[in-house]
């Protein structure tokens, strides 16, 4: 390999480093539903004694949401940097859950689909549970229809890569 192409190569091995900042992004933003959670949290205990069952069942709904979320956003982390920046062994670390060092495409596509889908039906079922505030019913049918569009493709998904596995064949 002649040093201009050595160089290049290198040069886009290392450029897997540019995704370092997006993943620091990302852990930021995780402390940022933290807050968000405790404050709803804490808004949602000093509502707790006139508040309907109703009200609190939907301010669970949300702190569920937020929590879904951050596990997305954890996902992605972990995924972004095992599979760009340095790869994990399990060996190393024993304790560490198998879903955060062991993520390959096809179980990554599978779990985003997976904690979209589970975001978007809390999302649909804290919209439900507060359907007496809205009146525009096509918009339900929208929240409802949401979720089972991600199922739809997790299933499609999961099938196609069953398709082209090798032990289908």
């Amino acid at each position: 390999m002649r040093p201009s192409e050595r160089a290049f190569q290198s040069f886009v091995f290392f450029s897997r480093w540019l995704i370092a900042p997006f993943i620091v992004g990302l852990l930021c933003c995780v402390v940022l539903l933290l807050y968000r959670f405790f404050a709803d949290l804490y808004a949602l205990a000093l509502q707790l004694p006139r508040a309907s069952w109703h009200d609190l069942l939907v301010g669970v709904l949300n702190l569920v949401d937020i929590t879904l979320v951050a596990n997305l956003i954890l996902i992605v982390v972990f995924a972004g940097y095992q599979n760009y920046i340095r790869k994990i062994d399990a060996a190393d670390h024993a304790d560490w859950p198998a879903g955060l060092i062991n993520v390959d495409f096809n179980a990554l596509k599978q779990r985003l689909i997976g904690s979209i889908a589970a975001v978007a039906a809390v999302d649909a079922l804290a919209w439900y549970l507060d359907l007496e505030t809205y009146t525009d019913t096509a918009k339900l049918g929208w929240a409802l229809a949401f979720p089972l569009m991600f199922v739809v493709a997790m299933v499609l998904l999961a099938f196609a890569d069953w398709l082209t596995s090798p032990s289908s064949k």
